[in-house]
């Protein structure tokens, strides 16, 4: 039982790295919007494919652009940081309980 809570401990911890890294994109994204840089160069096309996902989706579900901004970002931001304290939390609840 005690690898079983090990397992569960260290993929809460994966997946907060993974959610926490998705943040620093969704900001490089937000950040290379004001900026306008080369849509051409390669960090540029890779934050736009690991976001674009998301923020598509959520365009789709609920359009909240106001003239120029867009609040997809915000609202990104806010599922993100629910999903990761529902499934992080879960996770180390589920280890410490094993």
């Amino acid at each position: 039982m005690f690898n079983l809570a090990n397992l569960f401990r260290n993929l809460a911890i994966i997946l907060n790295i993974a959610f926490n890294l998705f943040y620093f994109l969704l900001v490089a994204r937000i950040i290379s919007s004001w900026i306008a840089p080369d849509p051409f160069h390669q960090v540029v096309q890779i934050i736009y494919k690991l976001t674009d996902p998301i923020l598509n989706l959520i365009k789709r579900l609920v359009p909240l652009q106001f003239g120029m901004i867009d609040f997809s970002p915000i609202i990104a931001f806010f599922l993100l940081e629910f999903l990761k304290n529902f499934i992080v939390g879960t996770l180390i609840s589920i280890s410490n309980k094993i």
